[in-house]
Parts: C-alpha cells; structure tokens; sequence
C-alpha cells in the first residue's frame, strides 16, 4: 500500500490541466517504463501496450491524465490576472485560494476576495470565474514579462495523508484512475497474457475527451473499460446518487455500457471476494466511455469508477483501498477470460 500511495502522490503532484498534460504524462510513461512499450502521440496521450499483439481479443484500459485548471485570458492594467476556466473548477473554493501560475516560470498567486466587511450581500455571491482576478504580488510591465496570455493556472493541493488509508489532494480526478491502471499493469507483469493489451491515458477529458476520441480510433480494440471517478458519501448529497469510500470500485451499468462485459466483472468480483458497488446511470455516463464506445463501428465498453469526495476541488479524496481492489479487478478480468 506504500508503494501505491507513493505512486498516487507522484501522479497528483505533476501538473497537467487539459490540453498541457505533459509533465502529467512523463510521471506515467516513467512508471510504466519497467514492464511495457511507451509512446506519447500528438494528442498528448500516452499509449503501451502489452501481451499479444496476433490475439482476436484485444483490450483497451483509458485513464484520463488532465486535471482542472484556469487559463489566463487577460492582465489588466494593475497586474492582476484574469482567467477562464480550463475544465469545471468548482468556483465556490477560489475566493482566497493560493494557486500556481506556469508562466516562464512557476509563480505562487492568490485568488482574490473581499474581505467580509466590505461585502454588501450576505455573502452568498460568488462571482463568474470570468469577473474574478488574481493576485501575482507584480504591475503590469513585471507581469507581462513573467505571464503570457494561455498559461495555465492550478489550485494548489498538495496530497495529504488521512487516516485509514484515505488520501486528499489536487488532481484526484482522475490520477486515482491512473495509479489503478499502473497498479494492474504492475499486478500483470509477471503473468502471461492470451490477449492484446493496450493502455490509454488520455488527455482533454475536462474539456471534451479529445484523447479518449482520438486514443481509442487509433487503437480500436475490442473492448474496453474506462476508468474515472465519481461520487462518494458525505453531507448533503443523496445515497443512492454516491458510493462509499472504501467500500470497492462501482462498476457501471447504463444503456450506454456493454451488458455482458458489467456481468463478466461482476461474476469476477464475487467470484474473487473483491468489494464492489454498482452505480446505475440512465443515459450517458459523463466520462470516457461515452465516446470510446462508439469509435469506429463501436467499441463494447464497460466503466469502473473509483468513489471520490469533493470532486474538483483541490482536496478531492478517496480511499488507497478502493484503488487497489480497482486494479485487482481489473487484472482478474484481463488474465482470466
């Protein structure tokens, strides 16, 4: 469990909104190095593959690599900068959040707010993130050289260990689904697959799953499981829209998902005495699996989603437990047919 929550801190760490994944994408083509061939396409996906490249059945695991940011899109004539949201920041954490700016180098920024006093409502407004600023502690000639319009901007979240195994940080969603991916490659290392296996960690799943659309077009394998995160228990949000942190992955079932391949990893979980949720969705499942499904002449897909509290903010948490029976599952499912 170490080694995975060493893994999980390295991902999280590594900065990587959508569209500029890329030291995101070296943290994974570095651990996946050791056990299979490692490309990164024009996409800024990263691929691998192992196993039999002659098998018929050919599997496909996608993890997305990008997380939410904001993009500058302006700086005024005090030095602040203005942004535009890079994927769905939840806005309701940045009034006074410290952040990163990656301009020609990384500059530590705060979000501005009014301090409560001079709030003329109770305090219930929160801006667009279009009128917020932030505050890079330079006038405007200083700023211009240091910011360029289109540099990314990160909330900062640096991983944190909770107690019983449970993790928050920045980028959660979805570097849990791609330490789960890693962590199954790792578990099939020694193993001798009957079937083409081929990983996908895409890229721009924030901002449309562009990686997701390309990645799987070129691959086009026979089936595949997507790997994301969704929502788990807390306050305020209703029980049977959620999961529960550490109780297992949920496995998917929705008109959009391949029946017979949801059976097959639900058999294996019992089968194997792996803990499992299901998660019912009554049309599309908002990840990557909306469109690998219907690459080419269509892809049977199936979906795994790792439970997560506070989605998009920068203390997202889950559970060590829930990634490793996630890549167990995920192994069986390989190995075994």
């Amino acid at each position: 469990m170490e080694q995975l929550k060493e893994l999980l801190f390295a991902l999280c760490t590594a900065a990587g909104t959508s569209g500029d994944e890329v030291c995101a994408a070296q943290v994974v083509k570095k651990a996946l190095e050791p056990y299979c061939d490692v490309t990164i396409d024009h996409m800024g996906n990263v691929i691998a593959f192992m196993g039999d490249k002659q098998a018929q059945r050919q599997v496909m695991l996608d993890a997305h690599l990008d997380q939410i940011g904001m993009i500058v899109t302006q700086i005024d004539e005090d030095g602040f900068l203005h942004v535009a949201s890079c994927g769905g920041v939840d806005r309701r954490v940045l009034p006074g959040a410290s952040v990163t700016v990656y301009g020609k180098k990384q500059l530590t920024g705060i979000v501005c707010c009014l301090p409560p006093h001079l709030v003329e409502d109770d305090g219930s407004t929160i801006e667009p993130i279009d009128k917020m600023a932030i505050d890079i502690g330079m006038d405007k000639n200083e700023a211009e050289q240091m910011v360029a319009l289109g540099d990314r901007i990160i909330v900062n979240g640096a991983p944190r260990a909770l107690l019983q195994h449970r993790i928050a940080s920045a980028a959660m969603d979805d570097r849990a689904g791609c330490a789960a991916v890693i962590r199954c490659v790792q578990l099939l290392s020694d193993k001798r697959l009957t079937c083409g296996l081929t990983l996908l960690f895409s890229s721009r799943e924030e901002t449309g799953s562009q990686g997701a659309k390309t990645g799987a077009f070129r691959i086009f394998p026979t089936e595949a499981i997507a790997i994301d995160v969704t929502f788990a228990d807390q306050p305020g949000v209703p029980a049977h829209k959620c999961g529960n942190l550490g109780k297992g992955p949920m496995i998917g079932t929705s008109p959009v998902l391949d029946r017979e391949m949801k059976d097959r990893l639900l058999h294996i979980a019992k089968d194997e005495e792996l803990p499992y949720q299901i998660e019912v969705m009554g049309g599309a499942t908002g990840t990557n699996a909306d469109v690998i499904s219907t690459t080419q002449t269509g892809v049977r897909t199936a979906l795994i989603s790792i439970p997560l509290r506070y989605m998009h903010t920068p203390v997202e948490v889950i559970d060590l437990e829930d990634i490793e029976h996630t890549a167990r599952l995920m192994a069986s499912y390989i190995h075994h047919r």
